[in-house]
């Protein structure tokens, strides 16, 4: 008698469970992919006991026919596609016709579904045996509730985490799903106590809001893309908005939220040197292309797809980042959020009689800017152009002292020439050449609109390259480490080592970059050693690493010598550099000089660069702030950190209580 035998029903559904329901979290999964692909715009998950006791998902969808109830509950069974040429052109969530038979077959699941045009159908299912048929309500969409998950099978039961564990696990889920479908509203409600709401108007902003609050949407920023075979759209934060893990890069493709190293990959490679190491961003990025570059059917849980061109669409991303934060503003300042209400000011009962054009003007201009009026500030910005003698400080000598300078302080610069007239800020010019009819005097400021407005314009500042860092003049130093600068904008303070790393490292990134592969004998060769299947595959794509100036010479069975490298490698970090060639190598099958020598001058930037505790004259300060000005991305430095912070006048009014 032979040995194979045909499964039943019940076993081979819960044999397919455990590949689409993990944990309650793919429940809900399933359940509210089903009702998005149902046409639903409301959407409500209740769960209890994070969803181990009950799992409820109600819909306003298209429901059911009578006559299809059952057969959704039968093992490949779906209406999303009919053939094999579908199944390349997957526009729906959900297709492969298992989800309900598996959710039914390891829990009690109760169905509740109508069209809307006639009566509703009820159905129970227990551990995947129909147990009750019959009539219900005929209100449009579908209520499924399932409770009891895994009461029949102990073992999966075992290795489910804590309800803190689960319930984050579905609130991240219910988060994603909300953010690539902003058009549906959303309602997530634990134990009673709701999560999550989203209202269904289609604008993403306000589902980031309502995720992250709206302080942190504030803080994102538009990205848009687009090549011949794909679309990007979305939003990523600013580099000083960072988070521990990888887990905030939400990638959705056609709608669908879906895990893919390589694309998470591209975009920190977009950040680039923006970010601190060990540090990730929040970005929504959507991808749009046409269903047949992608193959959503690799695996059961439909989040791991294989893309067509991931090449070129992984250009694509790193290049749409790496572009919406070119010509942006990247300083971040150094107090923490304000509230948005307009400031109240001790001054606010200063009266305009119109007999100071300059006051009238000057007023305007701050009113326009959403800050608090004082006429000591607008008489100090007059003096400190027109007295070539006026130092920034209130007693003298207290800028060397700081500085640890000899010198004394230079302060602000004395009054420029007429030809250098257009270096000056425009709020200095309104208020030395005031304009003859002051307006917009009783406008109410921009920023008193709603939180939803202002996100649109969150980091949009789009200057030139040699704006991105304003004009600032320096105060002196402390610590000798950081400096202190200042403009009519406010404080800013620079940590000088970040500053000059910077700058050095976009040099010797050129210069690197520019180097051709010429060879640099050593006196003493360099020694490496691998295991045997190490060495076979090293000897098998030997001709890699000689492309790019490395020759391996063979020196025992497992060891390798070199007796000369290229000479764009950094003094003392030769061996270190080839070994992460090799490296490479063995994992990659080919090496990255672009990456390595980026690394390598990265190294060299650090080494030369002054450290702390190193004091600087007014003059070397003030040709670090201008060669900085002049750096291509001049917020942070090769390793991510920020070089500058920047305190606003009103900060520090509001540190200092001079503003309420």
């Amino acid at each position: 008698m032979g040995k194979i035998i045909q499964l039943d029903d019940a076993l081979s559904n819960k044999i397919a469970a455990g590949e689409v329901v993990e944990r309650p979290a793919s429940v809900v999964k399933e359940l509210v992919e089903n009702s998005l692909d149902a046409g639903s715009t409301i959407i409500e998950i209740e769960v209890e006991e994070a969803g181990l006791a009950k799992i409820r998902i109600t819909d306003n969808g298209d429901g059911i026919e009578e006559d299809d109830v059952t057969k959704a509950f039968h093992r490949h069974a779906t209406s999303k596609i009919k053939d094999e040429a579908d199944l390349f052109r997957i526009r729906t969530l959900g297709f492969r016709g298992e989800a309900l038979p598996s959710i039914a077959s390891v829990s009690r699941l109760e169905m509740k579904t109508s069209t809307g045009e006639s009566a509703g159908t009820r159905i129970v299912v227990e551990g995947g045996k129909e147990t009750v048929f019959e009539k219900a309500s005929s209100r449009r969409g579908t209520d499924i509730i399932v409770t009891d998950l895994f009461f029949n099978t102990p073992a999966r039961l075992k290795y489910v985490k804590t309800i803190h564990t689960e319930l984050g696990n579905i609130s991240d889920l219910v988060n994603r799903l909300a953010l690539s479908h902003p058009e549906v509203s959303f309602r997530l409600i634990h134990n009673g106590k709701k999560l999550l709401h989203t209202n269904g108007n289609g604008d993403v902003r306000q589902v980031l809001a309502a995720i992250y609050g709206m302080g942190i949407a504030k803080m994102l920023v538009p990205i848009e893309g687009r090549s011949l075979d794909y679309r990007i759209s979305g939003f990523a934060s600013l580099p000083e908005v960072t988070r521990a893990s990888r887990n905030y890069i939400s990638t959705m493709i056609n709608g669908r939220f879906i895990k893919n190293y390589g694309l998470a990959k591209a975009v920190m490679e977009g950040y680039h040197t923006l970010l601190p190491i060990g540090r990730f961003p929040i970005v929504l990025m959507n991808i749009e292309m046409d269903p047949i570059l992608v193959d959503v059917n690799v695996h059961p849980s439909k989040m791991e797809v294989r893309i067509s061109k991931e090449a070129e669409l992984y250009e694509l991303v790193r290049n749409t980042i790496a572009a919406s934060f070119k010509k942006r503003q990247l300083i971040p300042s150094g107090a923490k959020p304000l509230k948005t209400e307009k400031p109240k000011s001790e001054q606010t009962s200063l009266e305009l009689d119109g007999s100071s054009a300059v006051s009238a003007n000057s007023q305007a201009n701050e009113e326009r800017a959403g800050q608090p009026v004082r006429t000591e500030e607008r008489n100090e910005a007059v003096s400190r152009y027109e007295e070539p003698s006026t130092v920034v400080v209130s007693r003298p000598g207290i800028s060397s002292r700081i500085a640890g300078s000899t010198e004394g302080s230079r302060g602000i610069p004395p009054r420029k020439s007429e030809a250098e007239w257009a270096s000056f800020p425009s709020q200095v010019k309104e208020i030395l050449l005031p304009k003859e009819e002051p307006s917009d005097l009783g406008q109410v400021p921009d920023d008193l609109g709603s939180d939803a407005s202002r996100m649109e314009t969150a980091g949009s500042e789009s200057v030139g390259q040699a704006e991105r860092v304003p004009g600032m003049y320096p105060i002196g130093q402390m610590h000798g480490t950081y400096i202190l600068a200042q403009n009519e904008n406010g404080l800013y303070i620079i940590d000088q080592h970040a500053a000059q790393e910077r700058i050095k490292y976009e040099f010797f990134r050129e210069k690197v970059g520019q180097v051709e592969n010429e060879l640099q004998d050593m006196l003493v060769p360099l020694t490496f050693e691998y295991s045997t299947d190490e060495c076979l595959k090293i000897n098998e794509y030997k001709d890699e690493l000689e492309k790019v100036g490395v020759f391996l010479e063979d020196f025992g069975p497992n060891s390798f010598i070199i007796r000369s490298h290229p000479q764009w490698l950094p003094h003392g970090e030769e061996q270190e550099i080839i070994e992460e060639m090799i490296e490479q190598l063995l994992s990659m099958k080919k090496v990255d000089i672009k990456k390595l020598r980026e690394e390598a001058a990265i190294m060299m930037s650090c080494k030369g660069s002054i450290k702390a505790n190193h004091y600087l004259r007014n003059d070397e300060i003030q040709a670090l702030l201008d060669e900085l000005r002049l750096a291509s991305d001049p917020f942070t430095c090769p390793h991510g950190r920020p070089i500058i912070v920047h305190f606003s006048s009103y900060e520090m009014e509001k540190m200092f209580k001079r503003v309420m």
